[in-house]
């Protein structure tokens, strides 16, 4: 990420590299931000004319099998702001709230468990039919089941919180 010169690879296990990102808030760049998807996805976003990328970007993404979201972390966050910022993301997004509550529970108990979200932690949201598969550090805290549309439209739809991510996934996905 040129933003924050915070790396990705290109591959994770069999999901590519979509596009990169910076979350800020206000001057801060809080975290980068990159999303992993299959080819099934990357298919079907290159046949696309640009003037519909957005849309077909989101849909296809959200239809794919598994799609990641991982955050490194550029700027030290204590863990209840941490789960509560993501959580107020997903919220406005999702219909049934007990599952954006898992969500935060999740997020809070794995980034507690090393006292705060600080430069060079990483956060791994796994989106499949099953739901969001929180992992801090390698280390998988559990599942908060449904919310993967809503996860998704987080990073990809038209109020997103990454513009950058969501521009690079079209560049690097378009023909």
């Amino acid at each position: 990420d040129s933003a924050t010169k915070i790396n990705f690879d290109d591959k994770l296990g069999n999901l590519s590299l979509f596009g990169v990102g910076v979350r800020k808030k206000g001057p801060i760049k809080v975290y980068s931000v990159g999303m992993y998807s299959g080819d099934d996805a990357k298919q079907s976003i290159a046949s696309t004319p640009k003037s519909n990328t957005l849309s077909t970007l989101c849909n296809s993404i959200i239809a794919s099998e598994k799609t990641t979201f991982v955050l490194k972390m550029n700027f030290k966050v204590g863990a209840e702001k941490m789960a509560a910022a993501i959580a107020e993301s997903v919220n406005p997004r999702a219909s049934n709230k007990a599952q954006v509550d898992t969500l935060k529970k999740l997020i809070l108990d794995g980034v507690a468990a090393k006292g705060a979200a600080t430069p060079g932690t990483t956060l791994q949201f796994d989106c499949s039919d099953e739901g969001v598969k929180v992992s801090v550090d390698s280390k998988e805290i559990g599942v908060a089941p449904g919310l993967k549309k809503a996860f998704c439209e987080v990073y990809l739809d038209d109020k997103c919180v990454s513009p950058a991510l969501r521009n690079s996934c079209v560049e690097n996905c378009c023909n």
